[in-house]
């Protein structure tokens, strides 16, 4: 299919049952130069998408592909030029060492087997490294907390300011731990309350980690004391960050505006105080920059189904095509 004399992307999705399945398919078919061709769920093979995924009745009248087997995986990957892996951690790594993808489809993961840039997989943030992401044919997308915590520190790092220990915390919403029902996403047990978990062990500090190495030249020595907890709300990601830093406020308001100022999506704010609800249903990630005594205190807004998963993935694919990045992608807040 062809829209403005232009070739329409044809997308695949492997695991198409979760959030960050469903927001992708509602970005995919409603993307001017993109085409979903499949998704393929061993769970609900047969049944419709909308039937799993509500929100989108009457804007996808697909059927999940069942994909169990090697021969109708091969089918449905051939008539691709990009595929989403959507499906949970170790199941991506598990796929491509039993299955070879066609050299010419390019692949773009969701989940965390890859972002340690294995197996030919370029870390896909954005923000960091376009470049290589536009020349890129297999993107290992970030994890959400990961989204949330760079993108406050990128400016530092790549200025040479971090040069003492980092302290986050990050609240996420219940749709950051998965679609399956578990006791901590259970709305009884959810709603108002919040809870601590994987405190200074959260699995996305090997990747902070990993770019903030990429930026200093060497690896990262200096602690990053991340305080992951669970909010009482649905989607986004509230990140709170402070480290020590020599210098002042209009010199850190410069470097960050400096530093996004080719960053369609990373916004940094003119006031102080921002909320997350601004950045929830969008592909934005809202900064805001202040100096309190001796340290530099950020925080990071985004949602962590788009910006955090599948929007990030989307912007992705914009790149590795030579389209705008920021091509169906301007949804507006939620804010009230």
């Amino acid at each position: 299919m062809k829209n403005n004399g232009r070739q329409k992307i044809r997308a695949g999705i492997i695991g198409g049952a979760g959030y960050t399945a469903g927001e992708l398919v509602r970005l995919l078919v409603n993307h001017p130069y993109a085409e979903l061709v499949f998704a393929g769920s061993s769970s609900n093979a047969g049944k419709r998408i909308s039937e799993v995924h509500p929100g989108l009745e009457g804007e996808c009248p697909l059927t999940f592909s069942d994909i169990s087997s090697e021969e109708s995986l091969q089918q449905a990957v051939s008539g691709t030029d990009v595929v989403f892996l959507c499906s949970g951690h170790g199941e991506s790594s598990a796929l491509l060492g039993k299955y070879s993808f066609p050299p010419e489809v390019k692949i773009i993961d969701l989940s965390q087997d890859f972002r340690d840039e294995s197996a030919g997989f370029v870390y896909g943030l954005p923000e960091l490294q376009k470049d290589r992401i536009s020349n890129a044919s297999r993107v290992a997308n970030p994890g959400c907390f990961a989204t949330a915590i760079q993108l406050a520190l990128l400016p530092l790092a790549a200025n040479e300011l971090l040069y003492d220990d980092i302290h986050v915390t990050a609240v996420t919403g219940s749709t950051g731990a998965g679609y399956k029902p578990t006791t901590t996403t259970h709305f009884s047990w959810r709603d108002s309350n919040l809870s601590s978990y994987k405190v200074f062990s959260h699995q996305h500090l090997a990747e902070i980690r990993q770019t903030l190495g990429k930026l200093s030249g060497q690896e990262f020595r200096h602690e990053i004391n991340f305080v992951p907890v669970r909010g009482d709300f649905t989607r986004g990601i509230f990140a709170s960050v402070y480290t020590r830093c020599k210098a002042d406020e209009q010199e850190l308001d410069n470097i960050y505006r400096d530093y996004y100022m080719n960053a369609p999506f990373t916004v940094v704010s003119e006031k102080k105080d921002i909320d997350m609800k601004s950045s929830v249903n969008t592909n934005k990630a809202l900064v805001s920059v202040r100096k309190c005594g001796d340290k530099a205190y950020i925080v990071c807004a985004i949602d962590n189904l788009l910006k955090g998963a599948s929007g990030q993935a989307v912007q992705n694919m914009n790149l590795m095509f030579g389209l705008p990045e920021d091509c169906g992608l301007r949804l507006k807040a939620s804010a009230f």
